[in-house]
């Protein structure tokens, strides 16, 4: 069967296997058997379920086999490269990155480490050096990858170089088949974009953090509202707290999405995320929830088409609570939930958010006239990167939000008695911070019952402490979220409980107050429905999860039915970190999925 690429998914479909098996040669380094353990499975009705089906003939593999795949492939700028005996899949991809044309030093210091990581984990460093738009990683990143990667855990490296060798297939298949992800790679690049903005002192050091109001904050908003004008939004604007909002009306003299018939006139549907960042943060958190409706944005206009209701995307200005405490400032303006005791707090400088806010060109006045008529809306659906490591892990690309956790913290100090390090016997001593040690282990040991609970003391200081004094006080923080407001409750009644169990065996004193509480915020099921027919139309698996995460969707939930649609992070899901990372492969499918979501509320039907 003779076939020039691009090849199409009917023909990979209808081809014989032999034949089908040969289209998809080269995709995974020397080890056809993956891609025609695979084609057992055809018809594929996407690319996405072809790439899926392969992930999982290699996931039920034997450890061995796996080994085998990593050892399989060349090291990075190493002999094979030199000797030129490179697949030709795989010279094109280290050409990409630059390895063909390393300098003296950077070749020896690739050698050293490939030298090194060998032998460490006993197999080859893999990194998709294509990166997560496709384009080619710099020879600095691929450096710095693996000098961080060679202190990794050898069974978390084994996966790691998996996860990069399905990355490396995948685009791979993307060239055979021509597909090139360009809403996701849009996506990819207005977040890039956006994230030349950052704070003072951290802009210096390539570091990304935009709090709440500050010359970045107000050109992260500026740039937002440019790339909604361009996209086709009728109307843009900075509302009373910064946030920024474009509306994809109805209404226009363009032809509808229904091809000319006059549409079911719907309420608005409103979507979105927030663009602060925490310090020293990640490019995509937040921030993917309001490019991936503004992606559908541009198609339909770029197509003439409308829908039969108002879009509303925002892009909020403050979820983070970095700059001043008030978490949730732009959506809790929304619900009307905005507490005017905020404007007289002062951040690190002293500078009130009233006179920030002043400074910027709000109206303090104008903030009690954001309060949304829920009334007025369908509901509000959220797309977010996932900030954990479970799809990452099941090689999945998206996930259905179930719930957003429900939660609560506390701020506690034990309170013993300090003395000599050297003539304090142990049966006489009151050490607080052994107190709050074993505290720390009962929280860990307990959240870890509920299989989806999770508690954290992120906080641990012992004032004025020293290296020959049994500690006096220790201060700590205390974080428990469970999907449930009863799961929640349960942990928290147990671990109080065993806090005052604790400290009346050892004999010191528990000071313990509540700061935060949030409630769950259960995906409504009617919305959570749409986005799984959404996903399950894209031939992408079905992986419904809790959101260990708080997110702008648990304010509106408080007016209006919310879902939210996950998608998958890299370098284990982390969040909250300039490794935070998605693929534009990845943003695509979040893409597609959203356009079936608009579909569906559009005609009335099924995805």
């Amino acid at each position: 069967m003779a076939l020039s690429p691009p090849f199409t998914l009917d023909q990979l479909n209808q081809a014989t296997l032999a034949d089908a098996a040969a289209l998809l040669d080269g995709l995974y380094e020397h080890s056809p058997w993956i891609a025609q353990a695979a084609l057992q499975q055809r018809p594929f009705q996407s690319l996405a379920q072809l790439k899926y089906s392969m992930t999982q003939v290699l996931a039920q593999a034997p450890l061995e086999a796996k080994l085998a795949l990593i050892r399989a492939h060349p090291e990075l700028a190493g002999k094979a490269m030199v000797d030129k005996s490179l697949t030709a899949e795989s010279t094109h991809e280290q050409s990409k990155a630059g390895l063909t044309q390393c300098t003296p030093e950077e070749f020896e210091k690739i050698q050293q480490l490939n030298r090194d990581y060998n032998a460490r984990f006993g197999f080859p460093f893999i990194l998709a050096v294509r990166g997560p738009r496709g384009t080619g990683l710099t020879k600095r990143e691929i450096i710095a990858t693996f000098e961080r990667r060679l202190h990794g855990h050898p069974d978390f490296e084994r996966d790691e170089c998996l996860r990069n060798i399905h990355r490396i297939a995948e685009i791979r298949l993307n060239d055979k088949f021509g597909f090139i992800p360009e809403l996701g790679n849009l996506v990819w690049d207005w977040q890039e974009t956006l994230a030349q903005h950052s704070d003072a002192g951290y802009a210096e050091q390539g570091q990304l953090t935009v709090t709440y109001l500050t010359d970045a904050h107000r050109a992260c908003a500026q740039r937002i509202s440019m790339d909604m004008r361009h996209a086709g939004c009728d109307s843009v604007y900075i509302d009373a707290v910064g946030n920024v909002i474009g509306r994809y009306e109805k209404d226009s003299f363009l032809r509808s999405i229904d091809g000319g018939q006059s549409p079911k006139r719907l309420k608005t549907l409103l979507t979105g995320s927030h663009y602060d960042t925490v310090r020293n943060g990640g490019k995509y958190d937040g921030r993917l929830g309001f490019y991936v409706p503004l992606a559908c944005v541009q198609e339909l206009f770029q197509a003439g088409q409308r829908l039969p209701f108002d879009l509303e995307i925002v892009a909020f200005a403050e979820e983070e609570g970095q700059r001043y405490k008030a978490t949730f400032l732009g959506s809790g303006a929304l619900t009307g939930d905005f507490d005017p005791a905020w404007l007289d707090q002062v951040d690190a400088d002293g500078i009130s958010m009233r006179t920030a806010m002043q400074h910027a060109g709000l109206c303090v006045d104008d903030i009690p006239g954001l309060k949304r008529n829920a009334d007025d809306y369908q509901g509000f659906v959220e797309v977010h990167i996932e900030q954990g490591p479970v799809l990452n892990a099941l090689d999945i690309a998206l996930g259905i939000v179930t719930s957003i956790n429900a939660s609560v913290r506390y701020q506690g100090e034990v309170t013993g008695m300090a003395s000599h390090a050297g003539t304090t016997p142990m049966p006489s001593r009151r050490d607080a911070a052994a107190a709050v040690a074993e505290l720390l282990l009962f929280v860990e040991q307990r959240a870890a019952q509920d299989g989806d609970s999770v508690g954290t003391v992120g906080m641990l200081q012992v004032p004025n402490g020293s290296i020959n004094v049994v500690p006096g006080r220790c201060q700590f923080s205390l974080d428990l979220r469970a999907p449930s407001n009863t799961q929640r409750d349960r942990l928290a009644d147990d671990v109080l409980r065993a806090a005052q169990d604790i400290c009346q065996r050892r004999g010191v004193h528990l000071a313990l107050s509540e700061t935060m509480r949030a409630s769950a915020a259960p995906s409504a099921p009617a919305w959570q429905a749409r986005w799984e027919e959404a996903v399950t139309a894209l031939g992408v698996p079905l992986h419904r999860m809790p959101s260990g995460a708080g997110h702008d969707a648990m304010k509106l939930h408080e007016i209006m039915p919310q879902a939210m649609l996950f998608v998958r992070g890299q370098n284990s899901g982390i969040s909250h970190n300039p490794l935070e990372s998605s693929t534009s492969d990845d943003m695509q499918l979040a893409v597609e999925a959203f356009q079936r979501l608009l579909h569906q509320l559009a005609h009335g039907t099924r995805a």
